[in-house]
């Protein structure tokens, strides 16, 4: 590892003072750090640059903060194969499961290059009106259709590949990945899918029909979602940080990408420890 990049938010106090600690440790070993301009403007003495100019230049980014922080840094590297290092500030997360105390230890292994990545897949959803693609989102934890706030139920013809599967009639629906099933999917009763298993998980949102449970499916399968409500509020949510709202006859078309993201796995823990953690499983 001969240059890394660094993402943290700007206003969490803690983050800054920890980017300042990374950098400061990185630079003794001579190793070349580039630090996301909004951090860097929050720190005393380093240069910034351009969140998205960073992944390319680098062996490997270090994301401080939280889950959030994390798919919005995946975003940037999208494509590339560059692993993520992810540390969490607050309570262990799902994709951060580095802690604070353990970061530099960790990151004296990772600069050695003795590490371990996850394959985490992604998919690509495309939005298609009237015939004609009008957005494409790569998505790491999960793709949510859902209604308004004041919107009545919705209806979404679902296909899988050719197969018609059936028109839920819900608050709206989710479609994830295996990382992203402990996300929203599960609050919605899906189920926890281990990452490295190949499939999608689609679950809908307070459907009206009782029956309508989460399905695994593929994740070679193409899902196709047409919204068939008319004069109703319809939101399209990718990882819960962008979309774009849906009109009457728009098709959702969700597969799997070809590029993985890339996060580096603690040496300490797995992913079951992360679930006990997590969830608080085998407490009284």
């Amino acid at each position: 590892m001969k240059r890394i990049g660094i993402f943290a938010k700007r206003h969490h106090k803690d983050a800054v003072r920890l980017a300042e600690e990374v950098v400061a440790w990185l630079v003794e070993r001579k190793i070349e750090v580039f630090v996301d301009q909004p951090l860097a403007d929050a720190m005393a003495g380093v240069s910034g640059y351009p969140g998205q100019t960073i992944p390319p230049l680098v062996d490997m980014v270090i994301v401080l903060g939280g889950d959030g922080t994390l798919l919005s840094v995946a975003r940037l590297v999208g494509d590339l194969r560059t692993p993520i290092l992810g540390v969490n500030l607050g309570s262990l997360g799902f994709l951060t499961e580095i802690t604070r105390p353990e970061l530099f230890p960790v990151l004296e292994q990772v600069v050695k290059g003795d590490f371990m990545v996850s394959e985490r897949m992604r998919l690509l959803a495309v939005i298609r009106r009237q015939g004609k693609d009008v957005a494409r989102y790569r998505v790491l934890n999960d793709v949510v259709i859902n209604k308004g706030a004041l919107a009545r139920i919705i209806d979404m013809e679902t296909w899988v590949d050719d197969d018609y599967l059936t028109t839920f009639k819900a608050d709206g629906l989710i479609v994830s990945t295996p990382t992203g099933s402990t996300g929203y999917n599960l609050a919605a009763g899906g189920p926890i899918i281990y990452p490295g298993n190949h499939c999608h998980v689609i679950s809908p949102i307070c459907p009206h029909t009782l029956t309508n449970r989460p399905l695994v499916v593929s994740d070679e399968a193409t899902i196709r979602i047409a919204v068939k409500s008319q004069d109703q509020d319809v939101v399209f949510t990718a990882d819960g940080q962008e979309g774009m709202p849906l009109q009457c006859g728009d098709i959702v078309e969700l597969r799997k990408s070809n590029h993985c993201t890339l996060l580096i796995k603690s040496p300490s823990k797995d992913y079951f420890q992360v679930l006990r953690t997590k969830l608080r499983w085998g407490e009284r």
